[in-house]
C-alpha cells in the first residue's frame, strides 16, 4: 500500500497566449507545493487554448525538448513534485497531433503518457460546435502510473462519459484517477460533478479533476469546478471559479476499507 499523499488540481483559463498561461501554470503549481503537495495536476490544454491553425505553430514531440515540455520538467524539479500534464499538445502526422496527458517526475524524467482516446465532437443547443476529430489522432492505450499513494489512471475530459475506460484502469490497479478537462460550462453546468462522482462511487476510487475556467475567447467558455472526489463520493476539495487551488490529501488505506465494505468491485458478473 502507497502512502498518504497530498495532491493539488490546477485550476486556470488558458487562451492562445502561451507565456501567459505557462506563466500561470508555475504561479500555481509553486503555490501548492508551498503547501507541501507532492503531485500537482493540470488541465487539458495547459498551454494553449485557441484555433487549430495557431495551434499547429506550437506542438511538439515527446522526444524533442521542445519549449513548453522542457520548461514543465523544470517545474517538475523546482517544485520537487510530480507534475501530471494534464492535455499536452503533441505532434502527430501532418496538420494533426494527440491531445495527451504526461506524468512528469520530481527529477523531470516522463514517466508515462496516455493519449485521450474519446474525442469530443458535438453540436449543442447553444450554438457550441467542437470537432476534435478533425484534427486529432485518438489514442489507443489504457494507462497506469505510479505515484506515492500507488496507481493512478489516466484519461482527459471527455473520456469521462465512458466508465468502461474507468473499470479498465481499476483492474489495472488504480486507487486513483485523473480527469483533467476543459468541460464546455453548457455540459459542465448539468454533468460535471454527477459523472465524476459516478466514476468515484462505481471505481472505489479517488478522483482527481483539474479543469478550465471562464472565457477562452468569443465562442468558448470553460465550466471550471476543479474537483478531489474521495472513494464513497463525496467531493473533498473544489474550486468553483476563477484561478486556484483544490488541495487534499489521498489516503489509500481509505480506498481499501471502502472497498473491504462495500466489495461492488468483487461483485461484477459477465453478462452474455
Amino acid at each position: 500500500m502507497g502512502n498518504i499523499t497530498r495532491v493539488a488540481m490546477l485550476q486556470l483559463c488558458a487562451t492562445s497566449d502561451v507565456e501567459a498561461n505557462l506563466s500561470c501554470a508555475e504561479r500555481l503549481a509553486k503555490d501548492a507545493a508551498a503547501q507541501n503537495a507532492q503531485a500537482i495536476f493540470l488541465p487539458e490544454a495547459f498551454a494553449f487554448l485557441g484555433r487549430d491553425q495557431d495551434k499547429q505553430l506550437i506542438l511538439e514531440t515527446l522526444d524533442q525538448q521542445g519549449p513548453i515540455l522542457s520548461r514543465m520538467q523544470n517545474l517538475a524539479r523546482e517544485t520537487d513534485a510530480h507534475l501530471i500534464l494534464g492535455g499536452f499538445h503533441e505532434k502527430a502526422s501532418e496538420g494533426r497531433s494527440f491531445n495527451t496527458c504526461i506524468h512528469l517526475t520530481p527529477d523531470g524524467a516522463i514517466a508515462a503518457t496516455y493519449r485521450k482516446i474519446h474525442l469530443f465532437d458535438v453540436c449543442l443547443a447553444d450554438g457550441t460546435e467542437l470537432y476534435e476529430s478533425r484534427k486529432t489522432e485518438p489514442g489507443g492505450d489504457v494507462v497506469v502510473t505510479q505515484l506515492p499513494f500507488g496507481s493512478l489512471g489516466l484519461s482527459i475530459c471527455y473520456d469521462v462519459r465512458f466508465p468502461y475506460l474507468y473499470q479498465q484502469l481499476v483492474d489495472l490497479g488504480a486507487i486513483a484517477v485523473t480527469v483533467p478537462s476543459a468541460f464546455t460550462a453548457t455540459t459542465g453546468k448539468a454533468h460535471w460533478h454527477t459523472l465524476l462522482r459516478a466514476r468515484a462511487i462505481e471505481c472505489q476510487c479517488y478522483v482527481l479533476a483539474p479543469a478550465q475556467h471562464g472565457s477562452h475567447s468569443a465562442t468558448r467558455r470553460s465550466f471550471g469546478h476543479s474537483v478531489i472526489i474521495d472513494p464513497w463520493g463525496t467531493v473533498i476539495a473544489e474550486v468553483s471559479d476563477g484561478d486556484g487551488l483544490a488541495i487534499a490529501d489521498i489516503d489509500p488505506g481509505e480506498v481499501a476499507r471502502v472497498r473491504r465494505e462495500l466489495p461492488s468491485l468483487t461483485h461484477r458478473r459477465t453478462i452474455a
